[in-house]
């Protein structure tokens, strides 16, 4: 069990390389354990104020929205990828299914604290909506990446403040499973681009910029709703989405994303000091290869 204390590292590391062939079976062993995973639901979950609570369901809700469509973005792009690399796309199948475990997870935890599954706000429907009419697959692929880089942050920021045990419990699932997806979703956008080398990367490197600048502001949108249960300042929240979006490429030179220079300096951050950062690699394929054996997995600093 990990303390609900600040020793809860927020920092993600820099993902590494490893073949389909190694994802593929590494995800097959997690889908041979993954349901025989269940939440607690013995016990109430006991809030400060009516006002957490509401708070709680608006945080579980976005993290459902966030898996519904990672399952659904995933499931059709093994679509498209099956008739030129059936391993590939059956690792698409099998992360689909994971998002779509979590979202039958946050479905019973939601219904366990008196809420459900509601509609977002408009800045959250809009982006959703312009995700879902997005059709090349290095473009879901690094969406889906970035949504999955700024979804284990919050969740690993959560976990500093929230004490409520099955709040906790399904946090550290997400947190650790996140730690397993991201460095999947760039192997994805590697193996695409791989495949496709006469797609425009000015192209990709647009859409990198858009949404970096589009996630900063949801994590605005994020505290009017939420604050009163992760306890996250706006602040702290964007400082780390920044940091941790921005790590995510910036030794990665074949990939070549550059993260916005205004938006670091803005935090005190550049290029350099993320390059040469030295942290933990909270969600790298070291964290991955960890994670492939979940009932030896803590969410604590490696």
């Amino acid at each position: 069990m990990i303390p609900a204390e600040s020793s809860v590292s927020s920092l993600i590391g820099i993902p590494t390389q490893r073949p389909t062939a190694w994802w593929l079976e590494t995800l097959r062993k997690r889908a041979e354990r993954m349901y025989g995973e269940r939440l607690d639901l013995s016990k109430p979950v006991e809030f400060d104020s009516e006002e957490e609570r509401l708070a709680c369901v608006k945080f579980f809700n976005a993290a459902y929205r966030a898996e519904e469509s990672g399952k659904a973005g995933a499931h059709r792009l093994a679509e498209e990828v099956r008739a030129w690399d059936p391993d590939l796309a059956e690792c698409l199948v099998l992360y689909g299914n994971e998002e779509g475990w979590h979202r039958e997870l946050l479905d019973e935890f939601l219904a366990h604290i008196g809420g459900g599954v509601t509609e977002m706000g408009w800045m959250v429907t809009s982006f959703y909506k312009t995700y879902a009419k997005a059709e090349r697959m290095e473009s879901i692929m690094l969406t889906n990446l970035m949504f999955e880089t700024i979804g284990a942050t919050t969740y690993r920021l959560s976990l500093r403040r929230v004490k409520q045990p099955l709040a906790r419990q399904v946090l550290t699932i997400l947190t650790r499973d996140e730690s397993f997806h991201v460095p999947l979703n760039v192997h994805f956008i590697r193996e695409i681009l791989k495949h496709h080398p006469e797609r425009s990367r000015a192209r990709l490197k647009a859409i990198y910029q858009m949404v970096f600048h589009s996630l900063v502001l949801l994590s605005l949108g994020s505290r009017k709703v939420a604050r009163d249960f992760d306890r996250i300042s706006w602040k702290e929240l964007t400082s780390a989405y920044i940091e941790n979006l921005g790590r995510l490429f910036v030794n990665e030179p074949d990939l070549d994303f550059a993260p916005p220079r205004h938006l670091l300096a803005a935090f005190g951050m550049s290029r350099g000091s993320l390059r040469n950062a030295d942290g933990v690699d909270a969600i790298s394929v070291a964290a991955a290869e960890a994670a492939a054996r979940r009932e030896d997995v803590n969410v604590t600093p490696l």
